[in-house]
């Protein structure tokens, strides 16, 4: 079946791998198949996107099956779940197309060549219904979006108007052509949707999760909208466990974990998993504030040094982290600056002392920490388990193609890039894993990386890439009137937010 698919127009990047991993997760079994409207740009919050049932479509606009994922959740939890909390974070809706065209003439033409065995079961005299009009860069007054609605009179709408709690929702969705659109390409020609609501989005989740709320906060802690799309893209889910290496303050694995997954965590600041700021103000705060199961474990643990034992493997279904690569907070792996040097050798610290020790730690390089990010993975995942990663990219106005880390046990199944300045962005990588860890895939995976590590950009080496983003690409900016500079690149609205 086809649906129209609705989506907010910010984050372009996230969307249809969002969508596709959703409907996965929710028993889609071939690669979706996507296409766009007449005349429109693959940037319009307008795509169709077939699916094999309504079912699916309606999951990944919403979720309503997890309020019995846990006993423990609290009455705000409870709340959130029993009335469809968002799945599709940037899904605003799914509708079965009635019709479409350029004009209301042509709009009627299409709905009344829609088969009536699809039609007459949503216009019955028992059932109640709403007809609600949506525009795209453009409002419409109140009066314009009743003479729309009463246009539709050769639609045999027998049942009773409930404006507040209807069994069928109906959309006309109006985008006017014009030379530009929120930020998109010139639309060439006017489109009119009309349809039946199959499933919405009910963004109170993000409200009730943002940051400035939130309990224990870190400088890398990450946005709430951008958490849930990474677990959406990892498919976290009930019955799953959900891994964080670089756990922070615990802010994607707290969106895991409102998805329904067992969660675990580690960081190589032990003040941070261990002390937060206080007994009441720490990580195990910020999920018992949502009403949260809490984390299997919170370990200290250097990724350039993973204590797991060595016939422990295939333990995680997800793995989602954004590792540190030095604009906010740069990589620290274990030894400090002397050991790491082999100017001292490694010591033993007394057992008197070991309390309230803080180890030693030493600059860590992204390109090391991706390599070791991927190698615990191809090891902890299980097959078909997901990582989910940030990337820091340099934005060429050259247009060069910018080379991803690999390795032979995963699969790429999605690159989405959020732009943050007119310098850098990050791109957020999903893998797959398609082959079992082996000793003779962890030698390719060596040399993979070797090749890598000689053919990178110099800016990923450690203390190079908070410079490249922030230092003035001509010298001669640097004495220069800051608020009279105007940045050459034209900034795009929906990739930017």
């Amino acid at each position: 079946m086809w649906f129209l698919c609705v989506f907010y127009h910010r984050l372009l990047d996230f969307r249809k791998p969002e969508v596709e991993a959703l409907a996965e997760l929710f028993g889609e079994d071939e690669s979706l198949q996507w296409r766009l409207p007449e005349h429109h740009h693959n940037d319009t919050p307008f795509h169709f996107v077939h699916l094999s049932s309504e079912e699916i479509a309606q999951n990944i606009a919403k979720r309503s099956k997890y309020d019995s994922f846990s006993p423990h959740l609290s009455s705000f939890s409870l709340f959130l779940t029993r009335n469809g909390a968002s799945v599709g974070i940037l899904v605003k809706g799914m509708y079965e197309l009635w019709g479409e065209g350029t004009c209301y003439e042509e709009l009627k033409d299409s709905i009344e060549s829609f088969p009536d065995s699809r039609k007459l079961p949503f216009l019955a005299s028992d059932s109640t219904f709403r007809i609600s009009v949506e525009t795209f860069g453009k409002a419409l007054t109140f009066d314009e979006q009743r003479e729309r609605i009463n246009s539709l009179t050769y639609i045999p709408f027998d049942g009773k108007v409930n404006l507040k709690n209807p069994d069928h929702n109906f959309f006309i969705m109006e985008m006017d052509e014009s030379e530009e659109n929120n930020g998109l390409q010139p639309i060439l020609q006017r489109r009119i949707f009309f349809g039946r609501e199959a499933g919405f989005a009910d963004r109170k989740l993000l409200p009730a999760f943002q940051l400035k709320s939130r309990t224990y906060l870190g400088p890398t802690a990450m946005d709430a909208e951008m958490a849930f799309l990474m677990a959406n893209q990892a498919k976290a889910t009930s019955g799953k466990l959900v891994y964080d290496p670089f756990v922070g303050t615990g802010s994607i694995l707290v969106s895991a974990a409102r998805f329904g997954a067992m969660t675990m965590g580690a960081d190589i600041d032990i003040r941070v998993v261990r002390d937060g700021r206080g007994p009441d103000c720490n990580v195990w705060s910020n999920f018992k504030q949502y009403g949260l199961p809490m984390p299997v474990a919170l370990l200290r643990m250097d990724n350039n040094l993973p204590p797991w034992r060595s016939g422990l493997n295939e333990i995680f279904d997800a793995i989602i982290c954004d590792p540190p690569y030095g604009v906010r907070a740069g990589g620290r792996k274990s030894g400090g600056r002397k050991i790491l040097r082999g100017t001292v050798d490694p010591y033993t610290v007394p057992e008197d002392k070991r309390t309230d020790h803080i180890p030693s730690t030493g600059a860590y390089s992204l390109v090391e920490c991706v390599h070791d990010l991927l190698h615990l993975a191809a090891r902890m995942l299980v097959m078909k388990g997901r990582l989910v990663f940030f990337f820091p990219v340099l934005r060429d106005e050259n247009g060069s193609e910018v080379k991803f880390p690999e390795h032979p046990c995963f699969k790429l199944v999605a690159v989405s890039e959020q732009i943050l300045s007119s310098r850098y962005s990050r791109v957020l990588l999903t893998m797959v894993k398609v082959e079992p860890y082996s000793e003779e895939v962890e030698e390719a995976a060596r040399l993979m990386h070797l090749e890598f590590r000689e053919n990178h950009l110099k800016w990923l080496e450690e203390g190079n890439i908070h410079s490249s983003v922030f230092k003035p690409s001509d010298p001669s900016q640097i004495h220069a009137d800051t608020k009279s500079f105007k940045d050459p690149k034209p900034k795009y609205r929906g990739k930017y937010v």
